[in-house]
């Protein structure tokens, strides 16, 4: 007998006396249907009507305790899943959402994304990802797009927090925009506490006895630049200290952190912490240090800000760092507009706090 095409987890072949095979079907665990496994196979196995086990899994209250127990251990024995078009069809949603970023890089999209999936993974929901390329046009048809696919809702993402402008139009579609806010105050936003970041690493410097702190950070344009320097001057005036050298901006690059380090050694000799704006400057920094002759963290203490795992973990030492959150973030959107979903909005701007990473570079 040929037995091509026969997947051998799916069958047995046997001999027979007379040398025959015989193919032979798997026996099907006790109780679990062949195939598919429809509502009502779960019916039958609990002894009760479709209807009861539809109201059961619905959590529906004229189900009794015991009787939802007995449907819902014997779903999950049965391996059952509901069909999520006929839910679709009953409920007039598409258990879908779009998640809508300008970050290509997939440095801020992907917590997001991933803390959304956290959020809506509970509910069996999935993610349509789209990137804009920061391309308007672009866009505007990426969303077109998710409406004509009937998503019951929207995330917005960019790769950097500035505020940006709000979809043209939703048609009524719920919208939540994490980490890059939209400009229209009563949309709902979720964003991270940047002021509270900055406190967090310039506080951890200051415990450890540095008191002569340099500040390196990016474009003097970009909003997350601003923030941190403002806030890092407030933090070190409440302590009776002055940034050393003054904020110093530049560009989210290493080659820039290597430079300015350098630079500010020449002025500020007795430089003993530098509070970075990013890890990528911060592990520059690192390096102009080291080919300075000087010992991170013995001689000059160094914090970064982002939590950019793959780069703070490769620095050497591992750097200190402060995290966004991001992951957070999503999560949180992903909940607030589940809850826009089911008719419960919530408008204006969420802040999720940041934390601090301590490793060994500070």
């Amino acid at each position: 007998m040929d037995l091509e095409g026969h997947d051998d987890a799916s069958v047995e072949a046997r001999f027979s006396s007379e040398g025959v095979v015989v193919v032979v079907p798997p026996e099907q665990p006790p109780g679990q249907p062949s195939g598919p496994v429809r509502i009502g196979d779960v019916a039958l196995a609990a002894g009760v009507s479709v209807a009861t086990v539809s109201k059961a899994l619905n959590g529906r209250a004229d189900v009794s305790a015991s009787t939802r127990a007995r449907v819902l251990e014997i779903a999950a024995r049965l391996q059952f899943r509901p069909n999520a078009f006929a839910g679709s069809l009953r409920t007039g949603r598409s258990f879908s959402v779009g998640l809508l970023t300008t970050d290509s890089f997939g440095r801020f999209s992907i917590p997001v994304m991933l803390g959304a999936e956290d959020a809506l993974g509970l509910g069996e929901v999935a993610i349509i990802f789209c990137d804009t390329r920061d391309d308007p046009q672009r866009e505007a048809r990426q969303v077109e797009a998710l409406l004509h696919r009937q998503v019951d809702g929207i995330i917005v993402n960019g790769r950097r927090a500035e505020a940006r402008l709000p979809l043209v139009d939703s048609r009524g579609v719920p919208v939540v925009y994490a980490f890059s806010p939209s400009l229209d105050p009563a949309d709902c936003s979720v964003i991270a506490d940047e002021p509270n970041g900055t406190a967090l690493a310039v506080g951890h410097l200051l415990a450890a006895d540095r008191t002569r702190i340099a500040h390196i950070t990016g474009p003097r344009r970009h909003r997350s630049a601003a923030v941190r320097a403002r806030a890092t001057t407030a933090n070190l005036r409440m302590a009776g200290l002055r940034v050393a050298g003054g904020a110093r901006f530049g560009t989210w690059t290493e080659e820039w952190g290597r430079r300015s380090i350098t630079d500010l050694l020449c002025e500020h000799q007795d430089l003993d912490g530098v509070f970075c704006g990013s890890d990528q400057i911060a592990r520059g920094v690192i390096d102009g240090l080291r080919e300075a002759g000087r010992s991170v963290p013995k001689d000059v203490a160094v914090v970064g800000f982002d939590n950019w795992e793959v780069m703070a973990t490769a620095t050497r030492p591992p750097l200190t760092t402060v995290d966004m959150n991001i992951n957070v973030i999503g999560r949180l959107a992903a909940q607030l507009l589940l809850g826009a979903i089911d008719r419960s909005p919530t408008s204006g701007t969420t802040v999720v706090p940041a934390r601090l990473v301590v490793r060994e570079s500070a």
